[in-house]
């Protein structure tokens, strides 16, 4: 019986989380801090109105639950380019979703500070950044969010996509020393169409609960070792049936993608774009879940 009021209870503050919380902010702001391997990482801090100081004080009205938002191999921006403040598509909505449910969202930058644009088109055995730098940038940031005034330490989920979304495994793994090492951990991750090969060979072992949104066609991180990795770690798998990578972006139509040379069939490109019905259900599970983990 406790147990049910306990979820009756989450069940009416997630459907009411939305009252009373402001519009989206107009512009983030930039922040930086240290990844775990010294490079000085730019990110972009979206915080809602009622998580800023007051006239007159230096603290917030109120600490907020925190979500940290992992680029993928294009990178933040659009078009390529290196730096902000202006994001892609679809990274301004989930900025301006998860506004409007309350939460501070950061959006770290693994790429411009390091002087690159996106690694889509490099194949995997050439790039520069490995999952070993995202993941040494993310845990960098969750340490940061955790010292500032405006969130709440214990109360920091994690989502990414697809190179992200890996990061969001890396940054995860409880087998990882780096990991292991770090006194705080993510209260929720969530994990768009990462590429899961990687971590089915590393014995991955989440520290967290993890959910993976997956897409059926998907030609460039294919969803069977994903559903594979989740059978054995016990997450909460998701597949979209008619989509492909990409399928939770905003706008736009299907596309093959001749550039990339990775993907099931490497040299013949790679299928990406949206699936607005797929979208829509997505997204009200990730703030389901959201809602669940941090509020």
């Amino acid at each position: 019986m406790a147990r049910f009021f306990r979820l009756l209870r989450s069940a009416l503050l997630c459907g009411l989380a939305w009252l009373g919380v402001g519009a989206a902010a107009a512009a983030p702001v930039e922040v930086a801090f240290n990844s775990l391997d010294g490079t000085l990482i730019k990110g972009w801090l979206f915080l809602p109105d009622d998580a800023t100081p007051s006239a007159g004080s230096t603290q917030p009205t109120r600490p907020r639950s925190v979500v940290l938002a992992l680029h993928g191999c294009g990178g933040l921006y659009p078009g390529g380019a290196v730096t902000g403040p202006r994001l892609s598509a679809r990274h301004q909505a989930m900025a301006d979703l998860l506004l409007k449910e309350g939460y501070a969202v950061l959006f770290p930058d693994s790429f411009g500070p390091r002087g690159v644009r996106e690694i889509c088109t490099q194949r995997i055995s050439s790039r520069g950044i490995s999952q070993t730098e995202r993941r040494r940038d993310t845990l960098g940031a969750l340490a940061w969010a955790g010292r500032q005034a405006w969130a709440q330490p214990d109360k920091v989920a994690v989502l990414g996509w697809s190179h992200g979304g890996s990061a969001v495994l890396a940054a995860t793994d409880a087998g990882q020393a780096e990991v292991a090492a770090q006194g705080a951990r993510f209260a929720r991750a969530i994990a768009f169409y990462p590429g899961c090969a990687a971590a089915l060979k590393a014995n991955y072992r989440p520290n967290t609960p993890l959910t993976m949104l997956l897409a059926e066609n998907d030609d460039w991180t294919p969803a069977a070792p994903c559903v594979e990795l989740g059978s054995r770690v016990a997450a909460e798998v998701h597949v979209y049936p008619d989509s492909y990578h990409g399928f939770d972006g905003p706008s736009g139509r299907v596309v093959l993608r001749a550039d990339v040379p990775n993907g099931v069939r490497p040299g013949q490109g790679v299928h990406v774009g949206p699936n607005p019905i797929a979208r829509e259900q997505a997204l009200a599970l990730v703030r389901r879940i959201l809602c669940e983990a941090l509020q």
